[in-house]
């Protein structure tokens, strides 16, 4: 009876193991995708029953685990949808095409090219060679690129392993050829050859990494260019997929050696894709930690690099315009991987100087990261971070000592004017002190508009401090003004607020009959005394 019962038991055992295992047994498809014969960038590639996705990169492979029964593959691209089916191929090397025709592969193509140097080809007197390079040559010297280009076409595909100069000179003729028309299918025929060069350049002549950062750069400027023509969104993004793909693989490979136009083309692609939708937060701060530290590479080495300078400056703008750089997505990527950041000096200051140029300075990360940067470097940077500390926990004798330590240890002007300046803050209520700092952020940055706006704050907020009359109280005002009129001028960031406190302070200016009483005379130069110390010109209230 015993044995009558176990063998339904054992039967639904087997048939559960069974099925447990086909819900776990996999495989792993690779491959290349295809569209129009050539290899297929940001082609999307998901399997039946699966929750992995790839996306193919700038060679078109893809590489995807799927369920051991999945019965199809489905690649996308924007909104172009394939199927293709898999059921009973047990190939793990699937290769598709959106035309439905695999390529030949390029070896096959190129029956007949002589993979020869040119010092080879001269040793064996290849006349044909010879005449058709000086034929070529000849012409392109000339600039008469219409008239080089029978002679360029043989050399690209019979002799393509014979000089550099067959590539360079083919980017130029069609990058020449691109810019002079405005006919956007020819147009785009010569852009398919230009970066058909440039994979024929990669083969025979690598310099991969160098290569495919200016394919990259090309491909984006020549596609993006319209001529007045507008981009539908689909289109962008196919468009900036691309290019992308080319500039991430460059810099992979070219590292501290990236291009700067390469470093600034990757981040804007990056903020593009984003601002579509195709990539989240993270990949923005993502690709701005790795351009950032390429561009701090090469400044630590040329400091005074106006081409690097330029190149991080316009970075920090892509970065900082992007909508990306919040403080929320800031510090859910960075507080995570505190330890290793915390763990290098460079690391920990470009995470302070991220949060600190989107006003995370209040949270806790950044207050965790300045004391542990204190700890390990007290440095001028360190110290002003410590500053300002203390000055939200409303402790501002400790952030005074901060800020004096910075200024202390620090050698950049532009640094020391912004220290000064809040300095001058923290101490408002002092106005000769403030006076004092403030005047030194000035003389620092000549061009720190906001010191001249805070200036003109402390004379007009402490007018009644000056003189015995009401008459020489209101001379303060003209003072005051002074100093709203010259940050305008030298920074045009202060105007709004500069003019809106010039129209509010005028109105406390003197009568002309009260100057004229006091024995004045208005647009007469006059010093005021006292802890003013400034000369300003008679003005009546208008």
């Amino acid at each position: 009876m015993k044995t009558l019962m176990l063998k339904p038991i054992l039967l639904t055992l087997a048939v559960a193991l069974m099925l447990t295992y086909a819900a776990v047994a996999q495989r792993v498809i690779k491959g290349t995708v295809y569209r129009e014969g050539k290899v297929a960038a940001g082609v999307t590639v998901e399997g039946q029953k699966s929750t992995g996705t790839f996306m193919t990169s700038f060679d078109g492979i893809y590489e995807i685990t799927v369920p051991e029964k999945c019965k199809y593959l489905k690649f996308t691209f924007i909104d172009d949808a394939r199927k293709l089916d898999i059921e009973g191929n047990t190939n793990n090397v699937i290769d598709f095409s959106f035309d439905g025709t695999i390529p030949v592969a390029v070896e096959e193509t190129e029956t007949g090219a002589i993979l020869k140097t040119a010092a080879e080809l001269i040793a064996v007197k290849d006349k044909d060679y010879m005449s058709t390079y000086t034929l070529e040559k000849q012409f392109y010297d000339q600039k008469d690129y219409k008239s080089s280009l029978g002679p360029w076409r043989i050399l690209y595909k019979t002799y393509p392993k014979s000089s550099v100069n067959i590539y360079i000179h083919g980017l130029n003729i069609y990058q020449t050829f691109i810019e002079g028309t405005t006919d956007r299918k020819m147009k785009d025929l010569y852009i398919d050859t230009l970066m058909q060069v440039y994979d024929h350049r990669i083969k025979y002549f690598d310099q991969k990494g160098m290569n495919l950062g200016r394919q990259g750069a090309d491909y984006l400027k020549y596609k993006l260019d319209r001529d007045g023509d507008q981009l539908n969104d689909d289109q962008r993004k196919s468009i900036l997929k691309k290019g992308y793909a080319y500039l991430q693989e460059s810099v992979k490979i070219q590292g501290l050696e990236s291009e700067a136009p390469v470093l600034i083309l990757l981040m804007n692609s990056t903020r593009g894709l984003y601002g579509l939708g195709e990539f989240g937060k993270e990949k923005v701060v993502e690709s701005y930690d790795i351009v950032s530290k390429i561009v701090s590479n090469y400044l630590a080495k040329e400091p005074a690099s106006e081409k690097f300078i330029s190149t991080r400056n316009e970075i920090d703008r892509i970065f900082q315009s992007s909508g990306a750089a919040d403080c929320e997505a800031l510090i859910s990527i960075y507080e995570p991987k505190f330890d290793q950041i915390a763990a290098n000096l460079e690391d920990l200051k470009k995470m302070l100087r991220m949060l600190d140029r989107q006003n995370c300075d209040g949270s806790s990360l950044f207050a965790k990261a300045s004391e542990k940067l204190y700890q390990l470097e007290p440095s001028a940077e360190a110290a002003y971070n410590m500053a300002r500390l203390f000055v939200k926990a409303d402790q501002l004798d400790k952030a005074e000592t901060y800020y004096k330590q910075a200024i202390d240890s620090e050698k950049d002007p532009l640094n020391l004017a912004k220290y000064y300046l809040e300095l001058g803050q923290l101490n408002f209520q002092k106005p000769q002190l403030a006076k004092t700092y403030l005047k030194k952020s000035i003389e620092n940055n000549p061009s720190a508009g906001k010191a001249y706006v805070m200036l003109g704050d402390l004379y007009a907020h402490n007018s009644k401090s000056y003189g015995e009359s009401d008459f020489e109280k209101s001379q303060v005002f003209w003072v005051a003004v002074d100093y709203y009129a010259k940050g305008k001028k030298v920074d045009p960031t202060v105007e709004a607020e500069a003019n809106q406190k010039i129209g509010t302070y005028s109105q406390y200016f003197p009568p002309k009959e009260e100057i004229f009483f006091n024995g004045l005379t208005v647009g007469q130069s006059i010093t005021l005394g006292g802890w003013i110390g400034e000369s300003t010109t008679i003005r009546e209230k208008r």
